[in-house]
């Protein structure tokens, strides 16, 4: 099985993504004030509650996976995302947009992916195979729906640090689905 290896590339990407997003965006990781359209302002207000709710998916499986290897794509998962919020956060700042509060987990947001409560609720009352199941399960649509709104980034957005950024969100986030299928396959 390839997952360490996987892993290990993947790792690498994100590294190499987030210093380029950080080298390529001005001071402190901050896009440009100027160069920037109202897609930019959807991914980036989108995407931070998007990924809030992947790192409070990632926060339960240390305590509830009985896989080590899901417990360690959720320990990636938190790494990768963690980081993207915080640089989102400053480009609406600097944007003079207000960064959203919370994961906005209920139903019919509209953003691609997201859970509902209940499905939430799911997830945070199971353990063992059953945790692993719906974890992988919904990390999987999870990400598809980042996926969505990363390449309505590229295709629509204006600024290029967000436009970089939603080219190593797709890219990453789509190696760890086939690393979640490979995952499904063997749990």
């Amino acid at each position: 099985m390839f997952i360490p290896l996987r892993r290990s590339v993947v790792v690498i990407a994100l590294a190499a993504a987030t210093a380029l997003l950080f080298a390529g965006c001005g001071h402190k990781g901050t896009a440009s004030v100027t160069n920037h359209n109202a897609a930019d302002i959807a991914f980036a207000t989108n995407m931070i509650p998007h990924h809030r709710q992947a790192v409070a998916m990632a926060d339960l499986a240390p305590s509830r996976a009985s896989s080590a290897k899901i417990k360690a794509l959720a320990l990636q998962i938190k790494a990768a995302q963690d980081p993207e919020i915080a640089l989102m956060s400053g480009w609406l700042k600097t944007w003079s947009r207000p960064v959203p509060s919370g994961t906005m987990t209920h139903e019919g947001q509209g953003t691609p992916g997201m859970m509902g409560d209940q499905a939430m609720a799911k997830l945070a009352a199971s353990s063992g195979p059953e945790f692993n199941r719906l974890f992988l399960t919904m990390m999987i649509e999870h990400h598809q729906g980042a996926i969505d709104m990363a390449h309505a980034e590229e295709r629509d957005g204006t600024n290029v640090g967000a436009q970089k950024l939603a080219k190593a969100i797709a890219a990453a986030q789509s190696a760890e689905i086939d690393e979640m299928k490979e995952l499904q396959q063997s749990n």
